[in-house]
């Protein structure tokens, strides 16, 4: 069974060879560039600095060596720019602050901030405010929050649309390049498109945006669920458009190389509760991602969707919602609590679960290379840095 029959069968409901795996390929499913380069020392893989495809997090690319290792059974179609707004390439040497070499988009332009760590500007311009603020001793950038004081009587729902767009020539072509890179993969091909995650809070504040406007504090965003609930339906309803158009124009320049189509990492809830009622759920936010499914099983080969709720408990609202995230190939990404007969009475049964999480006292894998001088497990061998699953 190939990689991409297995993470097919498994979202079809039907029994695979083996729990396939995915490392690398969403910005929820990445493993941070350390821990990257300790696992390609520790299999005993050419030792060169690792490409940071995801700044924010610092997420640093599974190359084919290290996925063929890792039993890896997913491959990413990324997007064509990152949070912070600019493209990868033209990759350039950087020394992070941790003291590991690694390669960076010649966009990724930082300088140091006051307490002595970094701060990153959008779309790499550093005459722009810095929208990105690694810490001292951080290992990954926290997002400034740009927010101008709120005047209610002028608040305007374009401003919060000023990142969705349509896509440009340049973004579909960077989509066909990709598509053809991808296309004789043997791996489940897991992609997205920007503009479908309604709500998403790393998103709000705008990271990539140079002079974002609109509501960008995120305990205003969060208020506003509960106060403004009519702005945020001009916003998302709007975004609904603009999204649909995307994924159509993406669909016919990729055409069905898409297995899995990532569709959002908003969080709807904290790590033991959730952040909003089933009724704001159902009326605020249901109806955008119902659209956006509908969009996906009416004019697809059934590509299932990705729909993480990320750091939390499945809302309740998970388990009656009618959003098209149903049999075959539905997916909830990452929820606390997820294990042992708990987490097996909360989990909507018609679900699939995608990183429950990995455990730190696993074993690693021994692939002959480098025998008798490896960790036992990942604690052992990441020490306190978390693989990001």
């Amino acid at each position: 069974m190939t990689s991409k029959e297995r993470v097919r069968s498994t979202l079809n409901h039907r029994a695979p060879d083996r729990v396939p795996i995915d490392f690398g390929s969403t910005a929820v499913t990445g493993m941070h560039v350390s821990c990257v380069a300790g696992l390609r020392s520790h299999y005993g893989l050419e030792e060169h600095p690792v490409k940071v495809w995801e700044p924010y997090q610092m997420l640093g690319e599974i190359e084919e060596d290290l996925a063929d290792v890792l039993g890896v059974d997913t491959a990413a179609l990324p997007a064509p720019k990152t949070i912070f707004g600019f493209r990868n390439e033209n990759w350039k040497t950087f020394r992070a602050p941790w003291g590991q070499e690694v390669l960076v988009s010649e966009h990724f332009r930082t300088t140091g901030a006051t307490d002595g760590g970094l701060l990153l500007y959008p779309e790499g311009d550093l005459e722009a405010e810095p929208s990105g603020h690694m810490p001292a001793g951080g290992y990954f950038f926290d997002t400034i929050i740009r927010q101008d004081p709120i005047d209610e009587d002028a608040l305007d729902p374009e401003d919060n649309l000023e990142e969705f767009k349509p896509l440009s020539e340049a973004d579909l072509q960077h989509y066909r390049d990709q598509a053809g890179r991808l296309a004789s993969t043997h791996r489940a091909v897991v992609g997205g498109v920007g503009g479908t995650a309604f709500g998403d809070i790393a998103l709000v504040p705008a990271p990539f945006l140079k002079k974002p406007r609109g509501i960008r504090d995120i305990e205003e965003w969060y208020i506003s669920t509960a106060v403004r609930q009519d702005y945020l339906h001009e916003v998302f309803s709007r975004q609904l458009v603009i999204a649909l158009e995307n994924l159509q124009r993406v669909h016919e320049a990729v055409g069905e190389v898409i297995d899995v189509l990532f569709v959002c990492g908003t969080d709807f809830g904290t790590q033991a509760s959730t952040f909003c009622s089933t009724t704001t759920f159902d009326s605020l936010y249901a109806p955008y991602y119902r659209a956006i499914n509908e969009w996906v099983h009416t004019n697809t080969n059934g590509r299932p969707s990705l729909f993480p709720a990320e750091r939390s408990p499945p809302h309740p609202a998970f388990h009656r919602m009618r959003l098209r995230y149903r049999e075959p190939g539905s997916m909830l990404c990452g929820w606390h609590g997820s294990g042992g007969a708990e987490g097996e009475t909360r989990r909507p049964h018609r679900f699939l679960g995608w990183g429950r999480g990995y455990p730190e006292d696993a074993p690693v894998r021994d692939s002959g290379r480098g025998q008798g001088r490896g960790p036992a497990t990942l604690r052992d061998l990441l020490g306190p840095r978390r693989i990001c699953l």
